[in-house]
Parts: C-alpha cells; sequence; structure tokens
C-alpha cells in the first residue's frame, strides 16, 4: 500500500536565507548599529548619574509614565511629531485620548494635592503607538508607525539625555578655562562685552523680548520639523534628512566637546551670577585683564556647557533648514539666528569665540548628516573633514595661543573669521551643487522605496 502521508516540507536553502536578508542590507545593518549603540548610550548616562545620586534619563522617563512630568509641552511636542505618521482621524483620536488621559491625571493629583502638571497622556499616546506598531501592523506600515513613536520618544529622551550630560560636566570638571576665551575674546573685539552693554540699554522690554526668543528655540525647531515632515502621512514615507535629526546629533555630540573644554560663561565667571565663586563681578562693565590665562576653581552645580554654543549650532540649523521653505518660514529662520546670537552674547552666556566655533560645529554635522542621507561623495567627505579640522584647530588655539591672539588681534581676529568663513563657503558651494544636482536629474520611479523627496523636504 503506497505511503500517502505528505512529508514534512523541508525549507530550501534560499526560504532559509531570506529571513536573515534584511539584516544583510546596508541601511538595515547601519540602523541597528545606531539602535544599539544608542540604547549603550543612555545605559551609561544612566549609571553616570546614579553615580552622583540622581536619576538618568532612562529612569526619568520611565517616571513620567506615571509621575508629574517636568515639560509637558515637550511631551506634546513629542507627541506631535509622532502624528506626522497619522491620518487627520488618527491625529483627532489620539490628541483626544492624550487630552483625555491628562485630564484623568489631573483630577487625581487635585484631589491627591500633588503638582498640577501635565504631559502623561501625550507619552501614554506615544508609547502606544508603538505598541499598535508592533501588534497590529505589518510590513511597511509598522514601519512606518515605529519611526513615527521613536521620533516622538528620541525628542524626549534627547532633552533628559542633555540634563544629564550637563550634570556630569558640573561633576567632573571642578575647574574651568573662561580666562582662556576671555583674554582670545580681544582677538574679536570682546563681543559679549560690547552686546552684554547694548542689551542693558535696551531696558526690560528688550531683555525679556530676547529671552523669549532664545528659551523659546526648542519651539521653533519643532514648528520646522513638523513643516518639513508635513508630507509624511499621505506619502508614507519620510524624508531622507530633516531638522529634528541635525537637532538630536547636535545635541548628543555637543555636550563630549563640554568635557573637553569646559567653560561657564562670562556672567558666571566675571559676573554677578557666579557669586562667590566668581574671579570678580565684572560683566559687562569692565573688560577684565587677565595677564596669564589659567583654570579656576568653579562650583559643583553650573553646567560647562558654553564650548562650543550648542544654541548658536542649533539657530543654524534652524536657518539652514527654512532656507527651502515658504517667504515667512525663511523670516523666521533668520530671525531667530540673528535673535539667538544677540541674546547669548548679551545675556553673558558665551563668548564670541564659543559662536563661531558653534557655527562651524552646526555647518560640519549639517553636512555630515545630509551626506548620510544622500550618500556620501568626495566634496562631502572634505568638507566634513575640512569642518572637523577647523573647529579642532579652534580649541587648540583658544587653549595654547590665547595671549598671542590677544596681542594681535588685527592678525588673529580676521583669521579667525577667515576660517568660519572658509567652512561657510565649502558649505554653500558644496550643498549647492547638491540642490542643482537633484534638480537636473531624472524622475525616480513612483514607489515608498525609490521616491525621492521633495526640495522643500531636504
Amino acid at each position: 500500500m503506497p505511503n500517502t502521508t505528505t512529508p514534512p516540507r523541508i525549507p530550501r536553502r534560499t526560504d532559509r536565507a531570506s529571513g536573515f536578508a534584511a539584516w544583510r542590507r546596508p541601511r538595515t545593518t547601519l540602523w541597528a548599529a545606531v539602535g544599539v549603540a544608542t540604547l549603550g548610550f543612555l545605559v551609561a548616562l544612566e549609571c553616570a548619574a546614579r553615580h552622583y545620586g540622581v536619576p538618568g534619563p532612562v529612569t526619568y522617563q520611565a517616571q513620567e509614565v506615571v509621575f508629574s512630568p517636568r515639560s509637558g509641552p515637550l511631551l506634546y511636542a513629542g507627541l506631535a511629531l509622532t502624528m506626522v505618521v497619522l491620518t487627520w482621524r488618527q491625529r483627532l483620536l489620539a490628541l483626544c485620548a492624550a487630552v483625555g488621559i491628562d485630564v484623568v491625571f489631573l483630577l487625581v493629583r487635585w484631589l491627591a494635592g500633588a503638582e498640577l502638571n501635565f504631559g502623561n497622556g501625550a507619552l501614554w499616546v506615544v508609547l502606544g503607538c508603538g505598541v499598535v506598531a508592533v501588534t497590529r501592523r505589518t510590513g511597511a506600515e509598522r514601519a512606518l508607525l515605529l519611526k513615527g513613536a521613536g521620533l516622538g520618544l528620541l525628542l524626549v529622551a534627547g532633552h533628559k539625555t542633555g540634563d544629564t550630560w550637563l550634570l556630569i560636566t558640573s561633576k567632573t570638571r571642578p575647574t574651568v578655562l573662561d580666562p582662556y576665551l576671555v583674554v582670545a575674546d580681544h582677538a574679536l573685539g570682546d563681543p559679549s562685552w560690547l552686546v552684554g552693554r547694548l542689551v542693558e540699554a535696551t531696558g526690560p522690554f528688550g531683555f525679556h523680548s530676547l529671552h523669549l526668543v532664545y528659551s523659546q528655540l526648542p519651539l521653533a525647531a519643532a514648528l520646522v520639523g513638523l513643516y518639513q515632515l508635513r508630507h509624511v502621512a499621505a506619502e508614507r514615507r519620510f524624508p531622507r534628512h530633516h531638522l529634528v535629526r541635525t537637532f538630536l546629533v547636535i545635541g548628543l555630540i555637543g555636550p563630549a566637546v563640554y568635557m573637553i573644554f569646559p567653560v561657564v560663561g562670562p556672567v558666571f565667571a566675571y559676573g554677578w551670577e557666579g557669586g562667590s565663586w566668581a574671579v570678580a563681578d565684572l560683566w559687562p562693565g569692565t573688560l577684565p585683564q587677565v595677564p596669564v590665562p589659567h583654570p579656576i576653581p568653579f562650583d559643583d552645580i553650573t553646567p560647562r556647557n558654553c564650548m562650543p554654543s550648542l544654541h548658536t549650532a542649533w539657530a543654524t540649523s534652524l536657518f539652514l533648514h527654512t532656507r527651502q521653505g515658504s517667504r515667512p518660514m525663511r523670516w523666521m529662520g533668520t530671525f531667530w539666528l540673528v535673535a539667538t546670537l544677540t541674546a547669548t552674547l548679551g545675556f553673558g552666556y558665551h563668548y564670541g569665540t564659543d559662536l563661531v566655533a558653534g557655527i562651524v560645529f552646526a555647518l560640519t554635522v549639517e553636512v555630515a548628516m545630509r551626506s548620510l542621507a544622500r550618500g556620501w561623495d568626495r566634496p562631502a567627505t572634505l568638507l566634513v573633514a575640512h569642518g572637523t579640522v577647523v573647529f579642532a584647530l579652534m580649541l587648540v588655539a583658544y587653549r595654547y595661543l590665547p595671549r598671542e591672539m590677544a596681542a594681535q588681534p588685527w592678525l588673529s581676529g580676521p583669521l579667525l573669521v577667515l576660517a568660519m568663513a572658509s567652512v561657510i563657503h565649502g558649505y554653500v558651494r558644496t550643498t549647492g551643487q547638491w540642490d542643482a544636482d537633484a534638480k537636473t536629474a531624472p524622475a525616480p520611479d513612483p514607489g515608498p522605496s525609490s521616491a525621492e523627496p521633495s526640495p522643500e523636504l531636504v
């Protein structure tokens, strides 16, 4: 009697290998490596924060699921970034769910006499989108929703990570290098003292106006980011490059330089904000005379967050990403850059040398991020290398040649500006060629994998 039992199907070699094919793709491998590195970095920061007796970014993020959040607007900004992948109906449902959850939390806190903060609902909805992506979506839709939820969580985690970085700088760097920058700043004409006097002359109106612009830089970035991502729901894909990516990378790499070159700023080292730790109460009325620069001790509370100026770097990135937008968007980018530069100097938070280094730093990171999105070529590699070398040479000059810079300002000042201008020129020339090539390139076939982002999204 013939055997009628169907033998078990033995998977072919190609079937067994297909499950691992995606992991062999360069982009998938890159993102997997980035994910592992990010997780390891967060764990390392968590351990460092625990060493100093405070919770780290992972703990703070987990606590805000239930406990009172530190920044409700930040959590809702993360929700807004997540909602770019949703339809309008889904966005309305997500927003109503977030507000409803927050109302419940507020009622419970009011009855318990706790602090009435909001934002838990936004975090719950973002996490819910991630759960829905894993359990109810497949293929490209799952990947898109996971990217949206991940982007929202990264925005919040980036803020928590920055707070931990600043704590580490204040605890691990007992001395600061402000005297070196004070002397080096003579080459630029001591702009912090000059702009500080101008801001004081404007009175309360000028001070509060600049402070509003300075403090709301994340809000401006969120608006520009949402503008760039406004077509994601319709096109079912993210643009290859957008402002949020650059913002996060600047905030991730910049604090590492704080550890190398710890500086607190003129209003702390030479002004009333420094209290008993200040060298003297000189800013902005009297220029300090520091014949021999040397490290000075400072408290273990004030962050060493001056070199480079990340507010300058972020404002520069915001300016660059508004160039392809509408006219109001371009005007907003220009206004925020000028106002941020004025505020950083006028409030005594930074020296002029910080701003020059911050611009070079921002342009170098921006070119690197665009190259990761479009593919590396020789001009991009040369420009990133050039920006890196210029930035490193600036740090070396500030640290080891400040007296020479101050002794010959007619030479060192123009050289410093020329070095910055060379990076600006290289950026304009390289990205201009990229944009020209994108306009003349043949139109790609439609589809989620081959569609190129529109120029305003790049």
